[in-house]
């Protein structure tokens, strides 16, 4: 689809501080594991697909923020896709950088894991 096309569809429907967001997640397209999971609106998508490289809606400081800016840890995107009720964002990318997609330093924030199998 074209940009354009699929824009149109995608329902930008959480609403934190008066901006309606979707959920983005980012997974390395190389390795498959899942970075991060992020806000966008309509305009972080737009300077995404703009630009190549992840922009999110930062929530707690109320501004665009360009992944790696200040950390050098860029993502650049390889492709991306709505889900099925294109209320969510899948972004397969490749990092630049020292490969840490996590404030805290961890190469991805998923990294508190819960085993299951005890109680």
């Amino acid at each position: 689809m074209k940009f354009e096309e699929i824009i149109k569809e995608i329902k930008f429907e959480v609403e934190f501080g008066g901006v309606k967001l979707a959920p983005a997640i980012v997974q390395d397209a190389d390795k498959g594991d899942v970075l991060m999971m992020a806000w966008m609106d309509e305009e972080a998508l737009r300077r995404t697909h703009e630009c190549g490289e992840m922009v999110f809606w930062s929530r707690s400081r109320k501004e665009y923020w360009h992944k790696g800016d200040t950390s050098g840890n860029v993502m650049t995107v390889v492709e991306w896709a709505a889900d099925c009720d294109s209320d969510a964002l899948l972004f397969k990318v490749r990092m630049q950088g020292p490969q840490v997609a996590c404030h805290t330093g961890a190469r991805s924030c998923f990294f508190k894991k819960v085993d299951s199998r005890q109680g």
